[in-house]
């Protein structure tokens, strides 16, 4: 029988608001939602067979760790000692108790929020960079390329090959890179290359530019470069910041602490809101939560607050898809846009993708968890409010988990008990505050 590592920080004074608690005591495993769902999701397909992804076929472009990682049906994979350490520069993340916000609502209901914008790139991508980058420099990977939205993917991956050695050359989306200098400025300080997607450097950008040269661009251009420049480089792989079931895996540690330091309180969640844009932050989060209610039948609702200008969740087809415009990728079930897709440049640009990750698409359709599209203006004035009454300015992708959780809380007549992923900080991101002020 496989049992529950012990991931439980250590014992504090039960005081209010929650605060932080011993940064030593970060999970020894990630958890992995495979193990525990009724029904196994659909596998990844090879883009020219159409048949079902091997370990050969990812090769090229993921160290085989990652790759066994993927495939895994195990609940818990250990989380190597290496790893660990430098979670420790921030992790465990705060659980806090949102007293004020509380106030400011007038409404019956606990609300807390899991705040992931303590580590040092500001956001939760740097749990599966971290990963990501060791896997690939214990097997002598010496470079990594990838994609960004609105860049706390790409300065998260340029943060976690700083520590690891490793060279980092990023593919910004051309509407977010114009929009947001400071998070090419962060990849840089951090050492990593930066440049607009899609750029005159790649076949695949080349003839994005040549169809229509004002493009804004879109994640699945930047991928469709990362990508090719990975593929044609011996000493280089790709790093995927969302979507992929590995990814998934690593942010399992969001979740994993906050049932643990709900525990702490004698607390347990109702509903928990987070935002989904690719699905990295949303699965990290909740998928724990849903673990524990298909093991244990707890009740937990979950919802997935997507944007309206790119709604995969609330409005795409469940089917086969590219995860990139040029088809380089495999074929991935998801509820999907369409690869051609090409979203609004909206401000949460880390949102802006035309998929959604296969394993949050499957626990959709099984009824595992629901989903909600918030639009710009409705995210943004929740993210203000937010930040008046706890202080914490939340990036533009958390605004619409604090929308959702905002309408909800206003609405509820009983102490239940709410949980909001605060995916990142806002504090790069204030150009587009003041747009919308």
């Amino acid at each position: 029988m496989t049992t529950s590592p012990d991931v439980r920080p250590a014992s504090r004074p039960l005081t209010e608001p929650v605060g932080t608690v011993v940064p030593s005591q970060v999970p020894t495993h990630w958890y992995n939602l495979a193990a525990d769902l009724p029904e196994p999701a659909p596998p990844a397909l090879h883009p020219g067979t159409r048949e079902p992804l091997g370990p050969d076929d990812l090769a090229p472009l993921f160290p085989m760790a990652l790759i066994a990682q993927e495939v895994s049906t195990e609940r818990y994979v250990e989380i190597p000692q290496t790893v660990r350490e430098l979670y420790a520069l921030w992790r465990p993340s705060p659980l806090i108790r949102a007293l004020r916000l509380e106030r400011a609502l007038g409404t019956p209901a606990k609300i807390y929020y899991k705040y992931e914008g303590v580590s040092p790139a500001g956001s939760h991508k740097p749990n599966t960079a971290v990963a990501q980058a060791y896997y690939n420099a214990i097997e002598g990977t010496t470079k990594l390329t990838t994609e960004t939205g609105a860049g706390q993917w790409g300065a998260s991956l340029s943060f976690a090959c700083s520590l690891l050695g490793l060279e980092c050359e990023v593919w910004q989306v051309r509407a977010s890179y114009d929009a947001k200098p400071y998070r090419r400025m962060q990849m840089e300080t951090y050492g990593g290359v930066c440049h607009p997607s899609p750029s005159d450097l790649t076949e695949a950008g080349r003839a994005m530019l040549a169809a229509d040269p004002e493009t804004t661009g879109s994640l699945g251009m930047a991928i469709s470069e990362a990508v090719e420049v990975a593929a044609q480089d011996p000493n280089a792989h790709y790093a995927l910041g969302s979507v992929l079931n590995h990814v998934l895996l690593h942010q399992s540690v969001i979740g994993q602490e906050a049932l643990a330091q709900l525990d702490e309180v004698g607390a347990s969640a109702d509903v928990v809101f987070g935002c989904a844009g690719g699905g990295s932050n949303l699965a990290g989060l909740s998928f724990p939560f849903i673990g524990r209610n298909l093991r244990d039948g707890t009740t937990t609702r979950v919802v997935a607050c997507e944007p309206a200008a790119c709604p995969s969740l609330t409005q795409g087809e469940y089917r086969y898809d590219f995860g990139d415009v040029a088809g380089l990728t495999p074929l991935l079930k998801m509820h999907t846009l369409g690869k051609d897709f090409v979203p609004p440049p909206i401000h949460a640009g880390g949102l802006r993708y035309h998929g959604m990750a296969p394993m949050v698409s499957h626990a959709l359709e099984l009824g595992l968890l629901e989903a909600i599209a918030v639009d710009q203006e409705t995210a943004f004035a929740a993210g203000i409010e937010f930040a008046r009454a706890e202080g914490i300015i939340p990036a533009p992708e958390s605004t619409h988990a604090v929308a959702g959780a905002i309408a909800h809380a206003r609405a509820a007549t009983t102490e239940e008990t709410i949980v909001i992923g605060l995916s990142g900080n806002g504090v790069l991101d204030l150009p587009a505050y003041h747009d919308f002020l």
